[in-house]
């Protein structure tokens, strides 16, 4: 990656007390002592925000896009032309470029190399980036929400509950013929006639309601406003350390503390959502294998929570090789984990397309940062929902093996829905 050189400069005026270095007389960085608010600094029109627990990046403007058109490999597509842009702008290494890429590239993407950045890291200053900064517009202003609730809220889930639960029946029964060894099945819920929704709103609540998971906020190639609270992290990349935390195997927790704790007892304990979990971990552990000269995988799985979901969790660290590729372009190669498609892929993505009824978009898919060093952090795109004009499309999905009841799978992706409609007030 080519490096620019730098100079000291004074801060930027209206900004914060910071020191701020010029670059190549194109951008300003630096850092803030001061904790941020993330979410303050977020805009609908043209924003990006990805937070867990109180760190992690927001981003506003465009100094540089493009556009990774679909097909196969489109992720590893959008690596190659987040590097490109991110060497053009000549913005230095703290430079970064943002995406949220699709389930299977079936729908077009954006990479964008925004033209204002706030990356907070957990014991460092805040990081600051601005590109072009005498040609920064200002926000867009937020529509005014006088837009009165429509009277009635109307939910249409595809498929149905009952469809559903057949099409995990029919999995189940591939799974036991020995076609594929797990497959992910989604579903949809349609709110129409919910009048405006104001979008900082509902990601305030959202982050209330789940701080240790990533809320996110992006908007996709077609403009509409992707919204969500993942607890997955997909890939972390910090220098020459990688991250990974697959979570697999999932059980629906209780309003009732005895249940709650009953439920996650049992969830550790069984074999089927354990042995569905393992699947997971393998997968990721082959991959990130190959570029890392040292890994550590958790001995045993560990609970983690949502506010309406408990799930199995296992940590994987690395020590990448010099040569190892950026944080995108490492996603890529793990995405789609049997977490969300199956294993074999190839078996469970044919599956998915014969049962599924809705395309996945967004759902699934993978949203997050690389900057110029290669470091980064992507999610999946899970507990998510694109609005429209008065509309939510929700998706949630949960995973079939060999004993998958489907009955349970069909109240799992309701749980999983609640995010959402919780949020939505609903």
């Amino acid at each position: 990656m080519r490096r620019v050189g730098s100079r000291r400069g004074p801060a930027v005026a209206g900004d914060a007390p910071m020191s701020a270095t010029h670059l190549a007389g194109h951008h300003v960085a630096g850092r803030l002592d001061a904790r941020v608010d993330l979410l303050e600094h977020w805009r609908p029109a043209d924003g990006f925000l990805m937070e867990r627990d109180g760190g992690g990046l927001v981003a506003t403007g465009t100094a540089a896009t493009a556009a990774v058109l679909p097909g196969p490999d489109h992720a590893r597509r959008a690596a190659e032309a987040a590097a490109e842009l991110l060497d053009d702008v000549r913005a230095g290494e703290d430079a970064l470029a943002v995406a949220a890429l699709s389930f299977d590239g079936a729908i077009p993407a954006r990479v964008t190399v925004p033209s204002r950045s706030l990356l907070a890291r957990a014991g460092r200053p805040v990081r600051r980036v601005i590109i072009d900064a005498g040609r920064d517009e200002p926000a867009p202003s937020e529509p005014a929400a006088t837009r009165p609730a429509a009277p009635a809220v109307r939910r249409s889930p595809q498929p149905s509950a009952a469809d559903f639960a057949a099409a995990v029946a029919t999995a189940v029964a591939r799974i036991r013929d020995g076609e594929l060894r797990k497959v992910v099945l989604a579903r949809t819920l349609l709110i129409e006639g919910l009048g405006h929704v104001e979008p900082r709103s509902l990601i305030a609540r959202l982050r209330a309601r789940d701080p240790g998971c990533y809320t996110i906020a992006a908007r996709g190639a077609r403009g509409r406003l992707l919204v969500g609270a993942t607890p997955e992290l997909l890939l972390r990349r910090d220098g020459e350390v990688v991250t990974s935390m697959p979570l697999a195997g999932s059980a629906t927790r209780s309003a009732d503390p005895a249940e709650d704790r009953a439920a996650a007892a049992g969830l550790l304990s069984s074999i089927k959502e354990r042995r569905e979990h393992a699947l997971v971990v393998e997968a990721v552990v082959d991959t990130l294998a190959a570029h890392c000269r040292e890994l550590t995988v958790d001995r045993e799985p560990r609970l983690v929570s949502t506010a309406t979901i408990w799930h199995l969790a296992t940590e994987v660290h690395g020590l990448l090789h010099s040569d190892a590729p950026g944080a995108l372009a490492l996603a890529a190669e793990l995405h789609p984990t049997p977490a969300v498609c199956g294993t074999p892929r190839t078996a469970a993505l044919r599956l998915i397309d014969e049962l599924e009824t809705e395309p996945r978009g967004l759902y699934a898919g993978m949203v997050g940062w690389v900057d110029g060093r290669g470091d980064g952090e992507w999610a999946v795109t899970l507990r998510c929902a694109v609005l429209g004009d008065g509309w939510a499309r929700l998706y949630a999905g949960g995973g079939i093996v060999e004993g998958s009841d489907p009955r349970a799978e069909v109240a799992e992706t309701e749980a999983k829905f609640r995010t959402l409609l919780d949020a939505l007030r609903l």
